[in-house]
Protein backbone atom coordinates (compact mmCIF):
# COMPACT_ATOMS: atom_id res chain seq x y z
CA UNK A 1 0.00 0.00 0.00
CA UNK A 2 2.74 2.43 0.94
CA UNK A 3 4.76 1.42 -2.11
CA UNK A 4 1.86 2.08 -4.46
CA UNK A 5 1.17 5.42 -2.88
CA UNK A 6 4.80 6.45 -3.11
CA UNK A 7 4.93 5.35 -6.74
CA UNK A 8 1.92 7.46 -7.66
CA UNK A 9 3.10 10.53 -5.80
CA UNK A 10 4.33 13.40 -8.00
CA UNK A 11 8.07 14.02 -8.12
CA UNK A 12 9.47 16.78 -5.93
CA UNK A 13 9.89 20.21 -7.61
CA UNK A 14 13.67 19.93 -7.74
CA UNK A 15 13.40 16.75 -9.84
CA UNK A 16 10.93 18.13 -12.37
CA UNK A 17 12.19 18.47 -15.92
CA UNK A 18 12.90 22.05 -17.02
CA UNK A 19 10.39 23.60 -19.39
CA UNK A 20 11.54 23.24 -22.96
CA UNK A 21 11.89 26.41 -24.91
CA UNK A 22 10.13 26.75 -28.22
CA UNK A 23 12.06 26.59 -31.46
CA UNK A 24 11.61 30.34 -31.91
CA UNK A 25 13.06 31.04 -28.44
CA UNK A 26 16.19 29.09 -29.36
CA UNK A 27 16.83 31.37 -32.37
CA UNK A 28 19.31 34.19 -31.78
CA UNK A 29 18.08 37.76 -31.44
CA UNK A 30 19.84 38.75 -34.67
CA UNK A 31 18.03 36.06 -36.65
CA UNK A 32 14.74 36.99 -34.99
CA UNK A 33 15.10 40.60 -36.15
CA UNK A 34 16.02 39.42 -39.67
CA UNK A 35 13.05 37.11 -39.87
CA UNK A 36 10.75 39.74 -38.41
CA UNK A 37 11.84 42.33 -40.97
CA UNK A 38 11.47 39.83 -43.83
CA UNK A 39 8.02 38.69 -42.67
CA UNK A 40 6.76 42.26 -42.18
CA UNK A 41 8.00 43.36 -45.60
CA UNK A 42 6.62 40.17 -47.18
CA UNK A 43 3.22 40.87 -45.66
CA UNK A 44 3.28 44.49 -46.80
CA UNK A 45 4.43 43.53 -50.31
CA UNK A 46 1.77 40.85 -50.54
CA UNK A 47 -0.99 43.25 -49.51
CA UNK A 48 0.19 45.96 -51.91
CA UNK A 49 0.64 43.48 -54.76
CA UNK A 50 -2.81 41.95 -54.28
CA UNK A 51 -4.40 45.38 -54.05
CA UNK A 52 -2.58 46.58 -57.18
CA UNK A 53 -3.42 43.42 -59.12
CA UNK A 54 -7.10 43.54 -58.17
CA UNK A 55 -7.30 47.24 -59.00
CA UNK A 56 -5.64 46.83 -62.39
CA UNK A 57 -7.72 43.73 -63.16
CA UNK A 58 -10.98 45.52 -62.40
CA UNK A 59 -9.86 48.53 -64.43
CA UNK A 60 -8.89 46.45 -67.48
CA UNK A 61 -12.10 44.44 -67.46
CA UNK A 62 -14.14 47.61 -66.98
CA UNK A 63 -12.37 49.24 -69.92
CA UNK A 64 -12.98 46.11 -72.01
CA UNK A 65 -16.69 46.11 -71.15
CA UNK A 66 -17.03 49.82 -71.84
CA UNK A 67 -15.26 49.51 -75.18
CA UNK A 68 -17.29 46.45 -76.18
CA UNK A 69 -20.57 48.12 -75.18
CA UNK A 70 -19.73 51.31 -77.07
CA UNK A 71 -18.79 49.39 -80.23
CA UNK A 72 -21.93 47.26 -80.04
CA UNK A 73 -24.25 50.27 -79.59
CA UNK A 74 -22.54 52.16 -82.42
CA UNK A 75 -22.83 49.14 -84.71
CA UNK A 76 -26.52 48.64 -83.88
CA UNK A 77 -27.34 52.31 -84.50
CA UNK A 78 -24.99 52.74 -87.47
CA UNK A 79 -25.76 52.65 -91.20
CA UNK A 80 -26.86 49.49 -92.93
CA UNK A 81 -25.65 47.99 -96.21
CA UNK A 82 -27.33 45.49 -98.49
CA UNK A 83 -25.67 42.14 -99.01
CA UNK A 84 -25.82 39.84 -102.03
CA UNK A 85 -28.88 38.07 -100.70
CA UNK A 86 -30.65 41.45 -100.48
CA UNK A 87 -30.41 41.59 -96.60
CA UNK A 88 -29.53 44.82 -94.86
CA UNK A 89 -26.77 44.39 -92.25
CA UNK A 90 -24.75 46.88 -90.19
CA UNK A 91 -21.62 48.32 -91.74
CA UNK A 92 -19.72 47.06 -88.68
CA UNK A 93 -19.90 43.56 -90.18
CA UNK A 94 -17.16 44.60 -92.56
CA UNK A 95 -14.98 46.84 -90.36
CA UNK A 96 -14.92 44.92 -87.04
CA UNK A 97 -11.64 43.09 -87.39
CA UNK A 98 -11.04 42.32 -83.68
CA UNK A 99 -14.62 41.39 -82.91
CA UNK A 100 -17.02 38.63 -83.81
CA UNK A 101 -20.42 40.09 -84.78
CA UNK A 102 -23.81 38.76 -85.87
CA UNK A 103 -27.45 39.82 -85.91
CA UNK A 104 -29.74 37.42 -84.10
CA UNK A 105 -33.43 37.47 -84.92
CA UNK A 106 -36.22 36.53 -82.53
CA UNK A 107 -36.72 33.17 -84.21
CA UNK A 108 -33.08 32.23 -83.52
CA UNK A 109 -31.74 32.91 -87.03
CA UNK A 110 -28.27 34.45 -87.06
CA UNK A 111 -27.04 36.60 -89.92
CA UNK A 112 -23.47 37.75 -90.35
CA UNK A 113 -19.91 36.82 -91.21
CA UNK A 114 -18.57 33.33 -90.68
CA UNK A 115 -16.79 34.49 -87.48
CA UNK A 116 -19.82 34.17 -85.27
CA UNK A 117 -19.81 35.03 -81.57
CA UNK A 118 -21.05 32.47 -79.04
CA UNK A 119 -24.78 32.73 -78.41
CA UNK A 120 -27.10 31.56 -75.68
CA UNK A 121 -30.57 32.22 -74.30
CA UNK A 122 -29.32 35.57 -72.89
CA UNK A 123 -28.78 36.97 -76.39
CA UNK A 124 -32.07 35.47 -77.66
CA UNK A 125 -33.92 37.19 -74.80
CA UNK A 126 -32.58 40.54 -76.02
CA UNK A 127 -33.70 39.72 -79.59
CA UNK A 128 -37.21 38.89 -78.33
CA UNK A 129 -37.36 42.11 -76.34
CA UNK A 130 -37.40 40.36 -72.97
CA UNK A 131 -34.14 42.06 -71.89
CA UNK A 132 -32.64 45.41 -72.79
CA UNK A 133 -29.05 44.21 -72.82
CA UNK A 134 -26.89 41.23 -71.85
CA UNK A 135 -23.18 41.11 -71.02
CA UNK A 136 -21.52 37.89 -70.03
CA UNK A 137 -18.31 35.85 -70.16
CA UNK A 138 -18.31 32.74 -72.27
CA UNK A 139 -15.82 30.39 -70.63
CA UNK A 140 -15.92 27.88 -73.50
CA UNK A 141 -14.43 30.40 -75.93
CA UNK A 142 -12.77 32.61 -73.26
CA UNK A 143 -14.50 35.70 -74.62
CA UNK A 144 -16.72 38.53 -73.50
CA UNK A 145 -20.15 38.61 -75.22
CA UNK A 146 -22.63 41.52 -75.42
CA UNK A 147 -26.06 41.74 -77.02
CA UNK A 148 -27.97 45.01 -77.70
CA UNK A 149 -31.30 45.57 -79.53
CA UNK A 150 -30.96 46.09 -83.28
CA UNK A 151 -34.15 46.98 -85.09
CA UNK A 152 -37.44 45.15 -84.75
CA UNK A 153 -37.22 41.81 -82.94
CA UNK A 154 -33.49 41.44 -83.47
CA UNK A 155 -30.30 41.82 -81.46
CA UNK A 156 -26.77 42.64 -82.42
CA UNK A 157 -24.39 40.18 -80.78
CA UNK A 158 -20.68 41.07 -80.47
CA UNK A 159 -17.82 39.29 -78.70
CA UNK A 160 -14.11 39.82 -78.16
CA UNK A 161 -11.37 37.56 -76.81
CA UNK A 162 -10.12 37.92 -73.24
CA UNK A 163 -6.62 36.64 -74.06
CA UNK A 164 -4.98 40.08 -74.55
CA UNK A 165 -6.32 41.27 -71.20
CA UNK A 166 -5.32 38.06 -69.45
CA UNK A 167 -1.86 38.26 -71.00
CA UNK A 168 -1.45 41.79 -69.64
CA UNK A 169 -2.53 40.63 -66.18
CA UNK A 170 -0.12 37.70 -66.33
CA UNK A 171 2.80 40.02 -67.11
CA UNK A 172 1.69 42.32 -64.29
CA UNK A 173 1.56 39.44 -61.79
CA UNK A 174 5.03 38.32 -62.87
CA UNK A 175 6.44 41.80 -62.35
CA UNK A 176 4.76 42.08 -58.93
CA UNK A 177 6.14 38.70 -57.81
CA UNK A 178 9.66 39.52 -58.97
CA UNK A 179 9.67 42.99 -57.44
CA UNK A 180 8.11 41.70 -54.22
CA UNK A 181 10.71 38.96 -53.92
CA UNK A 182 13.50 41.48 -54.47
CA UNK A 183 11.97 43.73 -51.83
CA UNK A 184 11.80 40.86 -49.33
CA UNK A 185 15.45 39.97 -49.95
CA UNK A 186 16.48 43.61 -49.50
CA UNK A 187 14.42 43.80 -46.30
CA UNK A 188 16.09 40.66 -44.98
CA UNK A 189 19.53 42.11 -45.77
CA UNK A 190 18.60 45.42 -44.13
CA UNK A 191 17.19 43.57 -41.12
CA UNK A 192 20.43 41.63 -40.78
CA UNK A 193 22.46 44.85 -40.87
CA UNK A 194 20.17 46.58 -38.37
CA UNK A 195 20.16 43.54 -36.09
CA UNK A 196 23.95 43.33 -36.22
CA UNK A 197 24.28 47.01 -35.30
CA UNK A 198 21.55 46.85 -32.67
CA UNK A 199 22.78 43.68 -31.00
CA UNK A 200 26.36 44.94 -30.68
CA UNK A 201 25.66 46.92 -27.44
CA UNK A 202 23.80 43.91 -26.06
CA UNK A 203 26.81 41.75 -26.88
CA UNK A 204 29.03 44.22 -25.02
CA UNK A 205 26.71 44.00 -22.01
CA UNK A 206 26.78 40.23 -22.22
CA UNK A 207 30.58 40.22 -22.41
CA UNK A 208 30.73 42.61 -19.45
CA UNK A 209 28.47 40.44 -17.30
CA UNK A 210 30.54 37.36 -18.16
CA UNK A 211 33.72 39.31 -17.34
CA UNK A 212 32.30 40.38 -13.98
CA UNK A 213 31.21 36.81 -13.20
CA UNK A 214 34.59 35.32 -14.13
CA UNK A 215 37.06 37.98 -12.95
CA UNK A 216 35.13 40.27 -10.60
CA UNK A 217 36.30 43.24 -12.71
CA UNK A 218 33.79 46.06 -12.19
CA UNK A 219 35.11 48.53 -14.77
CA UNK A 220 32.32 50.46 -16.57
CA UNK A 221 31.41 49.78 -20.19
CA UNK A 222 32.04 52.55 -22.79
CA UNK A 223 28.76 54.24 -23.78
CA UNK A 224 28.08 55.51 -27.31
CA UNK A 225 24.92 57.27 -28.47
CA UNK A 226 21.84 58.24 -26.52
CA UNK A 227 19.29 55.58 -27.49
CA UNK A 228 17.60 53.00 -25.31
CA UNK A 229 20.58 50.64 -25.43
CA UNK A 230 22.90 53.47 -24.41
CA UNK A 231 20.65 54.23 -21.45
CA UNK A 232 20.60 50.53 -20.61
CA UNK A 233 24.42 50.54 -20.68
CA UNK A 234 24.50 53.60 -18.41
CA UNK A 235 22.11 51.87 -16.01
CA UNK A 236 24.34 48.80 -16.04
CA UNK A 237 27.37 51.02 -15.37
CA UNK A 238 25.49 52.56 -12.45
CA UNK A 239 24.83 49.07 -11.11
CA UNK A 240 28.53 48.23 -11.50
CA UNK A 241 29.49 51.43 -9.68
CA UNK A 242 27.09 50.65 -6.84
CA UNK A 243 28.43 47.11 -6.68
CA UNK A 244 32.03 48.37 -6.64
CA UNK A 245 31.18 50.87 -3.90
CA UNK A 246 29.47 48.16 -1.87
CA UNK A 247 32.44 45.87 -2.39
CA UNK A 248 34.82 48.63 -1.30
CA UNK A 249 32.71 49.31 1.80
CA UNK A 250 32.75 45.64 2.69
CA UNK A 251 36.51 45.45 2.15
CA UNK A 252 37.03 48.54 4.28
CA UNK A 253 34.71 47.23 6.97
CA UNK A 254 36.53 43.90 7.13
CA UNK A 255 39.92 45.61 7.22
CA UNK A 256 38.85 48.05 9.93
CA UNK A 257 37.14 45.33 11.93
CA UNK A 258 40.26 43.15 11.71
CA UNK A 259 42.39 46.05 12.87
CA UNK A 260 40.09 46.79 15.81
CA UNK A 261 39.84 43.13 16.78
CA UNK A 262 43.59 42.52 16.64
CA UNK A 263 44.49 44.62 19.71
CA UNK A 264 42.02 43.16 22.25
CA UNK A 265 42.56 39.65 20.92
CA UNK A 266 46.35 39.99 21.27
CA UNK A 267 46.03 41.34 24.80
CA UNK A 268 43.49 38.65 25.71
CA UNK A 269 45.73 35.93 24.31
CA UNK A 270 48.75 37.28 26.24
CA UNK A 271 46.87 37.37 29.53
CA UNK A 272 45.49 33.87 29.03
CA UNK A 273 48.94 32.49 28.18
CA UNK A 274 50.37 34.06 31.34
CA UNK A 275 47.56 32.61 33.43
CA UNK A 276 48.05 29.16 31.88
CA UNK A 277 51.81 29.34 32.30
CA UNK A 278 51.49 30.25 35.98
CA UNK A 279 49.24 27.25 36.54
CA UNK A 280 51.89 24.76 35.34
CA UNK A 281 53.88 22.78 37.93
CA UNK A 282 57.15 24.47 38.87
CA UNK A 283 56.16 27.83 37.35
CA UNK A 284 56.45 30.94 39.54
CA UNK A 285 53.14 31.78 41.10
CA UNK A 286 51.42 35.07 40.48
CA UNK A 287 50.44 37.21 43.40
CA UNK A 288 46.80 37.52 44.24
CA UNK A 289 46.81 41.16 43.18
CA UNK A 290 48.39 40.38 39.77
CA UNK A 291 45.97 37.56 39.23
CA UNK A 292 42.99 39.78 40.04
CA UNK A 293 44.28 42.49 37.72
CA UNK A 294 44.75 40.02 34.91
CA UNK A 295 41.26 38.57 35.40
CA UNK A 296 39.81 42.09 35.41
CA UNK A 297 41.77 42.87 32.24
CA UNK A 298 40.48 39.69 30.56
CA UNK A 299 36.92 40.50 31.57
CA UNK A 300 37.22 44.03 30.16
CA UNK A 301 38.67 42.71 26.91
CA UNK A 302 35.87 40.15 26.55
CA UNK A 303 33.28 42.88 27.13
CA UNK A 304 35.02 45.06 24.54
CA UNK A 305 35.02 42.20 22.04
CA UNK A 306 31.35 41.51 22.73
CA UNK A 307 30.47 45.17 22.21
CA UNK A 308 32.49 45.28 18.99
CA UNK A 309 30.83 42.15 17.60
CA UNK A 310 27.40 43.49 18.54
CA UNK A 311 28.11 46.77 16.80
CA UNK A 312 29.32 44.94 13.69
CA UNK A 313 26.15 42.86 13.60
CA UNK A 314 24.02 45.98 14.06
CA UNK A 315 25.96 47.79 11.35
CA UNK A 316 25.47 44.89 8.94
CA UNK A 317 21.75 44.88 9.71
CA UNK A 318 21.55 48.60 9.03
CA UNK A 319 23.36 48.12 5.71
CA UNK A 320 20.47 45.91 4.55
CA UNK A 321 17.35 48.07 5.07
CA UNK A 322 14.75 45.35 5.27
CA UNK A 323 12.91 46.57 8.38
CA UNK A 324 9.29 47.62 7.94
CA UNK A 325 8.58 51.25 8.80
CA UNK A 326 5.52 51.72 10.97
CA UNK A 327 3.91 54.76 12.66
CA UNK A 328 5.59 55.49 15.99
CA UNK A 329 5.87 58.13 18.69
CA UNK A 330 9.48 59.33 18.81
CA UNK A 331 9.15 60.45 22.44
CA UNK A 332 8.33 56.88 23.52
CA UNK A 333 11.39 55.58 21.65
CA UNK A 334 13.63 58.13 23.38
CA UNK A 335 12.15 57.32 26.80
CA UNK A 336 12.94 53.63 26.35
CA UNK A 337 16.50 54.50 25.37
CA UNK A 338 16.79 56.81 28.39
CA UNK A 339 15.69 54.01 30.73
CA UNK A 340 18.48 51.77 29.47
CA UNK A 341 21.05 54.59 29.50
CA UNK A 342 20.28 55.47 33.15
CA UNK A 343 20.88 51.86 34.16
CA UNK A 344 24.23 51.83 32.35
CA UNK A 345 25.42 55.19 33.68
CA UNK A 346 23.98 55.79 37.17
CA UNK A 347 26.72 58.34 37.96
CA UNK A 348 25.40 60.78 35.30
CA UNK A 349 22.25 62.89 35.47
CA UNK A 350 20.01 63.17 32.40
CA UNK A 351 17.85 66.27 31.94
CA UNK A 352 15.12 65.72 29.38
CA UNK A 353 12.86 68.06 27.46
CA UNK A 354 10.81 66.63 24.59
CA UNK A 355 8.08 67.66 22.17
CA UNK A 356 5.57 65.11 20.82
CA UNK A 357 6.52 63.89 17.34
CA UNK A 358 5.11 61.11 15.14
CA UNK A 359 6.83 59.54 12.16
CA UNK A 360 7.15 56.42 10.05
CA UNK A 361 10.17 54.38 11.06
CA UNK A 362 11.84 51.35 12.61
CA UNK A 363 11.41 51.71 16.37
CA UNK A 364 14.18 49.23 17.18
CA UNK A 365 16.76 50.98 15.00
CA UNK A 366 15.80 54.44 16.28
CA UNK A 367 16.04 53.25 19.89
CA UNK A 368 19.50 51.82 19.21
CA UNK A 369 20.62 55.14 17.64
CA UNK A 370 19.27 57.17 20.56
CA UNK A 371 20.92 54.81 23.06
CA UNK A 372 24.27 55.15 21.25
CA UNK A 373 24.06 58.94 21.51
CA UNK A 374 23.17 58.75 25.20
CA UNK A 375 25.93 56.20 25.94
CA UNK A 376 28.48 58.35 24.14
CA UNK A 377 27.48 61.42 26.16
CA UNK A 378 27.57 59.47 29.44
CA UNK A 379 31.02 58.06 28.61
CA UNK A 380 32.53 61.52 28.15
CA UNK A 381 30.74 63.21 31.06
CA UNK A 382 32.52 63.29 34.44
CA UNK A 383 31.00 61.70 37.51
CA UNK A 384 28.02 63.77 38.62
CA UNK A 385 27.91 65.44 35.24
CA UNK A 386 24.74 66.40 33.43
CA UNK A 387 23.66 65.18 29.98
CA UNK A 388 21.08 67.41 28.31
CA UNK A 389 18.54 65.59 26.08
CA UNK A 390 16.14 67.60 23.92
CA UNK A 391 13.60 66.80 21.21
CA UNK A 392 12.16 69.87 19.48
CA UNK A 393 10.98 71.06 16.06
CA UNK A 394 13.47 72.91 13.87
CA UNK A 395 11.82 76.04 12.50
CA UNK A 396 14.09 76.22 9.47
CA UNK A 397 13.47 72.66 8.21
CA UNK A 398 10.25 71.58 9.93
CA UNK A 399 11.96 68.37 11.05
CA UNK A 400 12.41 66.95 14.53
CA UNK A 401 15.78 67.67 16.14
CA UNK A 402 17.10 65.20 18.72
CA UNK A 403 20.07 66.73 20.53
CA UNK A 404 22.32 65.21 23.18
CA UNK A 405 24.85 67.49 24.92
CA UNK A 406 27.41 66.26 27.46
CA UNK A 407 29.54 68.07 29.99
CA UNK A 408 32.81 66.54 28.92
CA UNK A 409 35.85 68.02 27.11
CA UNK A 410 34.02 68.30 23.79
CA UNK A 411 35.11 67.31 20.26
CA UNK A 412 37.95 69.09 18.52
CA UNK A 413 36.80 71.09 15.50
CA UNK A 414 39.10 69.09 13.20
CA UNK A 415 37.52 65.80 14.35
CA UNK A 416 33.86 66.82 14.05
CA UNK A 417 33.42 65.93 10.32
CA UNK A 418 34.73 62.40 10.97
CA UNK A 419 33.17 61.31 14.26
CA UNK A 420 30.32 59.55 12.44
CA UNK A 421 32.68 57.51 10.23
CA UNK A 422 33.20 53.82 10.92
CA UNK A 423 36.01 53.02 13.36
CA UNK A 424 37.08 56.65 13.53
CA UNK A 425 38.50 57.52 16.94
CA UNK A 426 40.17 60.81 17.76
CA UNK A 427 43.48 60.94 19.58
CA UNK A 428 41.65 61.69 22.85
CA UNK A 429 39.25 58.77 22.35
CA UNK A 430 41.86 56.07 21.77
CA UNK A 431 42.34 55.59 25.50
CA UNK A 432 38.59 55.21 26.09
CA UNK A 433 36.68 51.93 25.69
CA UNK A 434 34.55 51.53 22.61
CA UNK A 435 34.57 50.15 19.11
CA UNK A 436 34.25 53.34 17.09
CA UNK A 437 31.02 52.09 15.51
CA UNK A 438 28.31 53.57 17.74
CA UNK A 439 28.07 56.96 16.03
CA UNK A 440 28.34 55.42 12.55
CA UNK A 441 25.24 53.38 13.40
CA UNK A 442 23.50 56.62 14.40
CA UNK A 443 24.36 58.13 11.02
CA UNK A 444 23.07 55.14 9.08
CA UNK A 445 19.80 55.03 11.02
CA UNK A 446 19.22 58.74 10.44
CA UNK A 447 19.97 58.57 6.73
CA UNK A 448 17.81 55.47 6.29
CA UNK A 449 14.89 57.43 7.78
CA UNK A 450 15.52 60.46 5.57
CA UNK A 451 17.37 62.49 8.20
CA UNK A 452 20.90 63.67 8.93
CA UNK A 453 23.44 64.06 11.77
CA UNK A 454 26.15 66.52 12.71
CA UNK A 455 28.44 67.27 15.64
CA UNK A 456 29.20 70.59 17.29
CA UNK A 457 29.99 72.31 20.56
CA UNK A 458 27.43 72.46 23.38
CA UNK A 459 26.88 75.68 25.35
CA UNK A 460 27.80 73.68 28.47
CA UNK A 461 31.29 73.23 27.03
CA UNK A 462 31.01 69.59 25.99
CA UNK A 463 30.05 67.89 22.72
CA UNK A 464 26.71 68.42 21.02
CA UNK A 465 25.40 65.61 18.78
CA UNK A 466 22.41 66.47 16.61
CA UNK A 467 20.10 64.11 14.68
CA UNK A 468 17.29 65.42 12.40
CA UNK A 469 14.32 63.19 11.52
CA UNK A 470 11.23 63.79 9.35
CA UNK A 471 7.67 63.48 10.59
CA UNK A 472 4.83 65.59 11.95
CA UNK A 473 3.58 66.87 15.28
CA UNK A 474 0.50 64.88 16.39
CA UNK A 475 -1.93 67.79 16.00
CA UNK A 476 -0.67 68.61 12.48
CA UNK A 477 -1.04 65.00 11.39
CA UNK A 478 -4.64 64.87 12.60
CA UNK A 479 -5.53 68.07 10.74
Amino acid sequence: MDDSMSASAPPPPELEQPVRRSRFQRVSLRNRVTWLAAVCVAGAVALVSVAAFVTVQDSLYQQLDDSLTERAVDAANGPLVRTNNLQQVPVAFFVASNFKINVLSADGTAVGPDRRPPMSYAELAVAKGESQRSLRTDHATNSRVIAVPSGDRAALVMSTSLKPTQSTLARLSFVLVVMGGAGILLAAAAGTAVAHAGVRPVQRLNAATERVALTGDLRPIPVTGDDELARLTMSFNGMLSALAESQERQRRLVADAGHELRTPLTSLRTNLELLLASAKPGAPELSEQDRDEMFADVQAQVEELSALVGDLVELAREDAPQAVHEPLELVEVIERALSRARLRAPRVEFTVRTTPWTMMGDATALERAALNLLDNAAKWSPEGGVVRVELFVEESTGMAAFEVADSGPGIAEADRPYVFERFYRSSDARTQPGSGLGLSIVKQVAERHGGSVWAGAAPEGGALLHMSLPGNPPNTEQQ
